[in-house]
């Protein structure tokens, strides 16, 4: 019996295992959750898809998402991310990953963790929207909007209502999984 997903996830057999493995699953690890931060902010104006597809290029680029290293990086390393063709090569996008490294660092340094920063929107417990279809899926949410105006606040860049929606999608603290979606069972 075929297993029944979420629609977008059909693409191809990369969406299915990022869909079957990883999206709507709870992460409260911090280089986990700076990952998805990164990816993203690259994503904006962009399909998650073609991120999806770079994301092993990402990780060699971007040092394994070792926040502490992005934090330091100087021109010259952003010279070599933007001559690098396995990633998006936006000079916003890449100097935004950078100034993002730096702020969460300090996020942490004040909550002990920038999973128990972002979490703290949501008491820690994920959101279960139980959708019925793709189409009962919010882009955006009354929290999706509040956590970027305190992102933006401590200095984040490229952290809007939608972007910060897909990486609570994307790490679990909102699990849209379709009703009849196999991950549910």
């Amino acid at each position: 019996m075929e297993k029944i997903r979420c629609g977008w996830c059909e693409k191809d057999d990369l969406y299915r295992k990022y869909h079957d493995e990883e999206w709507g699953r709870p992460v409260y690890d911090d280089r986990t959750i700076f990952e998805f931060l990164i990816l993203e902010s690259f994503q904006a104006g962009l399909s998650w898809y073609t991120i999806l597809s770079k994301r092993d290029n990402f990780r060699k680029a971007f040092d394994h998402f070792d926040y502490q290293k992005v934090a330091v990086y100087t021109d010259k390393k952003i010279e070599t991310l933007m001559n690098d063709a396995g990633i998006i090569r936006n000079r916003l996008k890449i100097m935004a990953a950078v100034t993002n490294a730096r702020k969460f660092i300090e996020v942490q340094k004040e909550f002990g963790s920038f999973s128990d920063y972002i979490w703290g929107f949501i008491d820690g417990k994920p959101i279960d929207h139980q959708p019925g279809s793709l189409s009962d899926v919010p882009a955006t949410t009354e929290i999706s909007d509040r956590i970027p105006k305190d992102l933006k606040k401590r200095g984040f860049k490229f952290m809007g209502s939608t972007v910060v929606y897909a990486h609570m999608q994307a790490t679990g603290m909102v699990n849209d999984h379709i009703k009849n979606c196999f991950i549910r069972k």
